[in-house]
This record gives structure tokens, sequence and C-alpha cells, in this order.
């Protein structure tokens, strides 16, 4: 599971850098202001959740069980969150309508959230030498 995660967590870190990049440069003159800082959002929060799952590929004191859980609550949420927010951000320049879908930003957001409450449990639950 730990090489899984951490191939991943290293893609999610390209894409993020290319998606932040993109944000940056090519969406500057198409989208306005307040979009741009809505999406470099997506971006802040792919690049922390895919730190976290760097920490949870190297972390030796949890468990496969509760590392697959996490992994899976940490990817769901970052694509629906993260991934919503994109959508949302560059909603003028498609023809689908992002919005019909924006209730997906809070369920990833919820899952991010489940994900750190069961890491912060385990942790409180680990016991010390």
């Amino acid at each position: 599971m730990n090489k899984t995660i951490l191939s991943v967590a290293a893609l999610l870190g390209f894409l993020t850098v290319a998606i932040g990049a993109f944000g940056a440069h090519g969406l500057e003159k198409l989208v306005a202001a307040d979009d741009l800082a809505t999406f470099e959002t997506g971006v802040k929060y792919q690049m922390y959740h895919t730190l976290v799952l760097l920490f949870l590929g190297i972390v030796p004191v949890l468990t496969e069980k509760t590392k697959k859980t996490l992994f899976y609550l940490f990817l769901s949420g970052i694509i629906l969150f993260s991934g919503s927010i994109y959508g949302l951000a560059t909603n003028e320049l498609s023809s689908f309508n992002f919005k019909s879908i924006g209730f997906v930003t809070p369920i990833g957001g919820t899952l991010l959230l489940i994900g750190w409450g069961i890491m912060f449990y385990k942790f409180i639950k680990l016991k010390t030498k």
C-alpha cells in the first residue's frame, strides 16, 4: 500500500504544479480575478493533501487498513474538492455548467475533514513506549 500511496502522491504533486502553472500563466487573462483566486485555493488544498499522502506513505505507526482508509478519503476529497473548484473557477470557459455540480465541493471537504479526524484519533490512540 505504501508504494501505491507514494506513487499517487508523486503523480498528484506533479499535477498540482502543472495545474498551478496553468492557473498562473494560462488563466490570468481568461477569468476574473476572483475566479483565479478560487482556482488557486483548489491548487493549495490539492498540494496540502498531496503532502499528507506523502507523509501517510512513510509513517510506520499506522496499520495498513488505516492507511488504506485515509488514502481513499484524502484522494476522493482532493478529486471532489479541488476538482470541483477548478471547474467552478473556469465555468465561464466551458460549455458545461459546473455550478450544477457545485454540491460536490463540500462533500470533498467533508471527506478531507473525516480523514484528518481519523488520523488524529489514530495518533491519539498510539501506545507510547
